[in-house]
């Protein structure tokens, strides 16, 4: 359940109604692209997990195939993208907030969501599971009831929307690409965001028991996910009414419900949006302390931080993520109308590295076991190593729409301030180890 709350979030709920609004139904092509960049990296993932299931992590397989200097920069540029992800989301859940109290300051909820994750936390591995399983059970069971619904105003032509339902609301509003090749180039970013965690999925079935088993199986569901969840609810949002209808600053799983005249229903629709922010924030928090827990334990983070609590939490890596989520809230006080979109950036951007570095990683894991002799696993990547260039590719591409608004470049500048610190900060540690 965890893997399927740090897969289903804000990406989906929030970034989906700026994307319905650049894009329109352009947004189903930009999605249904990041999902072919999420199976490609999932096969490739599982089949280094499958060969190698001790390794445990995807900066554990850049040490072994690129370098120690790429293991290095993933395992901490991931836990940013483990610390600002959980920004965007409580970001997010202010802006849900909204719909209750349009007053209310957005870092107010935001700074609530933190210091109650905090505490759930902090008191036991246990506490956390279960918060996380209700989370993911609630959207899950949220989408499914907005597909259905959909499926029914389609089927029964009930036009309480004030439009009628039909497949020809894809197209009759401008065309399918409304905003040309330009807006559909912008959305990318989102569809993105919207998968960045999702390869989480990988390292946690190669740690099962048998994951020559549990891999195929957790990257399966992932298709299916991302065909239901993401491309089918989505579908089901545009075709119900037309996609200019829809606005930027309310997830369009509520819009949908409270322009039919359902307030009830949008309220609730609004509960799970909110609740859905705070599954992601948590699953992240959760990573992010756990991660920093083992940079520290391989000596890539201050020793200190290598403890835990009598509980078995360890306490304080989630005090040092918990503080440094803490910027999140104060980026919200600062400026709240830029703060989702400019988080989001710096995720995507410091996830498309990741991306990168999983499929960069394959490539050099198919080149060793030729070189080697050694047979193929029976779990593996179709189509390599173009696959591989493809997500390459389209990492590249997205980097590049991230230049075109002043908000996403913010993610291309911390990325690269990012980079240099760590190139700096490794040197050094070279420099002091050789010295000894």
């Amino acid at each position: 359940m965890m893997s399927i709350g740090m897969a289903i979030g804000v990406g989906l709920f929030l970034g989906s109604g700026q994307g319905i609004h650049i894009a329109g139904p352009a947004l189903l092509i930009a999605y249904a692209l990041a999902g072919a960049v999420v199976y490609c990296l999932m096969r490739g993932l599982g089949e280094m997990a499958v060969h190698s299931p001790h390794a445990g992590s995807f900066s554990e397989y850049a040490r072994i195939h690129v370098s120690p200097f790429a293991g290095f920069v993933t395992g901490w540029t991931y836990w940013l993208q483990c610390i600002v992800g959980p920004m965007a989301e409580l970001t997010a859940s202010g802006v849900y907030m909204h719909y209750w109290y349009p007053d209310l300051p957005q870092w107010v909820p935001a700074l609530g969501g933190l210091v109650l994750l905090f505490g759930v936390h902090w008191v036991s591995v246990r506490m956390f599971g279960e918060s996380e399983f209700w989370f993911a059970l609630i959207k899950i069971i949220a989408i499914v009831g907005l597909i259905l619904f959909g499926a029914v105003i389609v089927v029964t032509g009930v036009t309480a929307l004030g439009h009628g339902a039909s497949l020809s609301n894809l197209w009759t509003s401008g065309g399918f690409f409304p905003s040309g090749g330009h807006g559909f180039f912008l959305t990318l970013q989102i569809a993105v965001f919207a998968f960045i965690g999702v390869e989480m999925l990988g390292v946690t079935a190669s740690e099962a028991a048998h994951p020559e088993q549990t891999i195929p199986k957790a990257v399966g569901n992932v298709i299916w996910r991302i065909a239901v969840f993401y491309i089918g609810a989505l579908f089901i949002l545009m075709v119900v009414q037309p996609w200019t209808r829809y606005t930027a600053d309310v997830s369009p799983f509520v819009s949908v419900f409270s322009k039919a005249g359902l307030a009830g229903a949008a309220g609730i629709m609004n509960f799970v949006v909110l609740t859905s922010a705070l599954s992601s924030c948590n699953a992240n928090m959760f990573s992010a302390s756990r991660l920093l827990y083992g940079l520290a334990s391989a000596g890539s983070a201050p020793r200190a931080l290598h403890h835990t609590t009598r509980r078995r939490v360890p306490g304080r890596a989630l005090t040092v993520t918990t503080l440094a989520v803490g910027g999140g809230v104060l980026f919200n006080y600062l400026a709240p109308a830029h703060a989702f979109i400019t988080l989001t950036s710096v995720v995507s951007a410091s996830g498309l590295w990741t991306w990168s570095m999983i499929a960069i990683s394959h490539m050099r894991f198919r080149r060793r076991l030729a070189l080697e002799g050694a047979p193929l696993p029976s779990f593996r990547l179709p189509g390599a190593p173009w696959t591989n260039v493809f997500v390459v590719a389209m990492v590249a591409i997205v980097l590049v729409s991230l230049a075109f608004e002043g908000d996403t470049r913010v993610g291309l500048y911390t990325g690269a301030v990012w980079f240099a610190l760590l190139t700096v900060i490794y040197v050094i540690r070279r420099r002091v180890a050789r010295g000894r």
